[in-house]
């Protein structure tokens, strides 16, 4: 589909084009515009429990991008405010790359996606439309906080993926580093923070996802 300019879309194209993108997240392996990280030297051949460990981790992530998907697709769909609605555009389009790199690297280490993608996906879109109704500063501060905690779970990943296993962790680095860029740009962009409930909250639904991911 032929993505136009964000100012000529109709409510209809964004429909449309929120669409194809839960299609494409959930049914294809999404083409990336920059190559897939790749490390100095590949690394050591995985063992059996290695693979079948960094392939639980990886689907963990692939989760977390499906619902990165949705989350940014849900908040330029709903959101009032034309700069803001770009800048969420601009973050799903790196979280495609994300999503294409973890999904390469599963079928890599023998290992399936989530078989509860499409909850997640329309749990996260149904969030992000709702935070995208929000005002401006709230809806920043739900990125901040979100990217956040995605940071700090890619910081526990590289302390559980095997040691040999470079190819995820250069991928699991690059991601990790462009969370910390969309959170500083909400933050720039004017971002309030989130009350406590909600940050406790939001904590408490990524446990019970990333748990349950790994496993299905």
């Amino acid at each position: 589909m032929t993505t136009l300019p964000a100012s000529d879309m109709t409510t209809i194209d964004r429909l449309l084009s929120a669409a194809d993108q839960a299609l494409r997240a959930l049914t294809t392996t999404p083409a990336a515009v920059r190559p897939m990280p790749v490390p100095a030297n590949p690394g050591t051949v995985l063992n059996d429990e290695e693979r079948q460990r960094a392939g639980a981790l990886m689907r963990v992530n692939h989760v977390g991008e499906v619902c990165a998907q949705a989350l940014y697709t849900g908040q330029a769909l709903t959101s009032r405010d034309e700069r803001l609605r770009r800048q969420f555009e601009r973050a799903a389009r790196d979280e495609t790359d994300h999503l294409a790199w973890t999904r390469v690297r599963l079928r890599e280490l023998g290992a399936r996606p989530s078989l509860l993608n499409p909850l997640w996906y329309a749990g996260s879109f149904g969030i992000g439309l709702l935070a995208g109704r929000a005002s401006a500063a709230s809806g920043l501060g739900f990125v901040v906080e979100t990217e956040r905690q995605v940071e700090r779970h890619l910081d526990g990943h590289l302390d559980r993926l095997p040691a040999g296993d470079l190819q995820s962790r250069a991928i699991v680095t690059q991601m990790k580093k462009d969370e910390a860029g969309h959170a500083l740009a909400a933050e720039q962009a004017g971002a309030s923070k989130l009350a406590w409930p909600i940050r406790l909250a939001m904590r408490a639904a990524a446990r019970v996802m990333t748990t349950t991911a790994h496993y299905l």
